[in-house]
């Protein structure tokens, strides 16, 4: 009896040192993102990913800085080399976790970098696609405060594009923006991005 409370104790230790390095990874991490050290934090979160193999939020974050640091990117070969590298990161979290509508939410943030990249090459192919992603990513959870807003601001985004009205779309920031104040994130570490720069684009919106 006595070894095996001393077996269990320690299963019970291990399972605690394994999620304290693990809280210890995603929190350094997220400290180098937030020191301007993109690159570095993309490579912890990759490397937090590959002892973590069931969990998706190491590998979306490291996908995530890949996209949002592609967007400007002009050279050609250093954005493919970022999406290529997001788009793989992607396709590990959707594998640990299929229909999940945040994963959804980055696939089409991913397209949009293509599209914004160059329209007219990439409009045309991609754009379907990120309506068919923010779709299913709403039928899923419809409360989910970044699949409104950024729908939204793709949907400004394609209005602006076409020298249509905008002003339609501010009702969808307004609904993100209550999203986003009663929002809580499901586990530690869960996306908790979008309510700043909402909040911005409903203040400009239709103005």
């Amino acid at each position: 009896m006595k070894k095996i409370i001393i077996i269990a104790t320690l299963l019970v230790s291990g399972f605690i040192n394994a999620q304290t390095n693990y809280e210890k990874g995603m929190q350094k991490a997220f400290g180098l993102w937030e020191e301007n050290k993109p690159i570095e934090a993309a490579n912890l979160f990759e490397r937090i990913a590959k002892a973590e193999t069931d969990n998706w939020l190491p590998p979306y974050y490291a996908a995530q800085i890949n996209i949002i640091y592609s967007f400007g990117e002009r050279d050609e070969e250093k954005l493919t080399a970022k999406l290529k590298k997001a788009q793989d990161l992607i396709n590990d979290a959707t594998a640990i976790s299929k229909e999940n509508p945040e994963i959804l939410v980055l696939q089409a943030l991913l397209h949009t970098a293509w599209v914004a990249y160059d329209g007219a090459t990439y409009g045309m192919t991609l754009s379907g696609k990120v309506i068919e992603l923010y779709t299913k990513a709403n039928m899923l959870a419809p409360e989910n405060p970044r699949v409104v807003y950024c729908k939204a601001e793709w949907d400004i985004g394609g209005a602006k594009y076409f020298g249509q009205d905008v002003t339609p779309f501010c009702k969808d920031l307004e609904r993100a923006t209550e999203l986003f104040a009663n929002f809580k994130p499901e586990t530690p570490f869960y996306p908790n991005w979008g309510a700043d720069r909402a909040k911005m684009l409903l203040e400009s919106c239709g103005k």
